[in-house]
């Protein structure tokens, strides 16, 4: 099997549908075959809504639950679920673009080296200043990430919620620390997946995502956290910030 989609989802009945049939619709315009080429995998992670029915409602989807609520529990709980040689993390409220399957195969096709890809996201729901406030800081983040990965060597960048790592690649790295739950789990992700092979951040491989985090802490409260967190999870090995606040529709 090609590739894996795992999506975790606490209470995401709202916004998960959309997402799912994004990723159907990208797998069948490729040419695949659910099932056989590609496979759909959500994760219930504890969720008192409609997930599960959400999810099931849609052809070759697959449920798997997971009580223990965390996103890192929730994406290892599918990654053991997963048989795919690709592991394309998305979370409930994304949506990839015609072309983002293809582009993430063109990418792991030309580097046997690659083992993580990721891409930005850019945001529905929010006014159009906002995209650009979010694409300034893409560009900066973009700057360290390459500083810290072909100069210090201490890691890479994915962006949680948009990625895809080699199985091979998980398998060597084992179960994730359990101390990121939430802020800081992609970029410790990035950090020991940099020591097993290549971790690419790239502007094309772009998805969109919900902006209800960004309207409901503030653009700025948002940005200083994942760049706090971002900076402790690399250098510190842990998270700077351990609660987080679930925003739903």
């Amino acid at each position: 099997m090609k590739i894996s989609f795992v999506v975790p989802a606490y209470n995401e009945e709202a916004l998960l549908g959309r997402s799912l049939t994004a990723m159907r619709d990208e797998i069948l315009r490729n040419g695949l075959v659910i099932g056989q080429d590609a496979e759909i995998i959500v994760v219930n992670n504890a969720s008192t809504d409609r997930t599960s029915e959400v999810a099931e409602a849609i052809e070759g989807v697959v449920v798997v639950d997971e009580p223990r609520k965390g996103l890192v529990q929730a994406r290892w709980c599918g990654f053991e679920a997963s048989r795919g040689e690709l592991i394309a993390n998305i979370d409930a409220d994304t949506v990839i673009p015609p072309g983002w399957l293809k582009e993430v195969l063109q990418q792991f096709g030309r580097s046997n080296t690659l083992v993580g890809l990721s891409g930005p996201y850019i945001y529905y729901g929010v006014p159009a200043r906002v995209n650009w406030v979010v694409g300034a800081y893409y560009r900066m983040a973009y700057s360290v990430y390459l500083f810290n990965r072909f100069v210090l060597n201490v890691g890479s960048m994915l962006q949680g919620g948009n990625f895809v790592v080699k199985r091979d690649a998980m398998l060597k790295l084992g179960q994730p620390s359990l101390r990121f739950s939430f802020y800081g789990e992609d970029t410790d992700m990035a950090r020991r997946l940099s020591k097993v092979g290549g971790v690419k951040f790239t502007f094309r491989l772009p998805a969109q995502s919900s902006g209800r985090r960004l309207v409901g802490e503030g653009v700025f409260t948002i940005g200083m956290r994942y760049s706090m967190n971002f900076f402790w999870a690399t250098f510190r090995k842990k998270p700077f910030t351990e609660a987080w606040q679930d925003i739903r529709e």
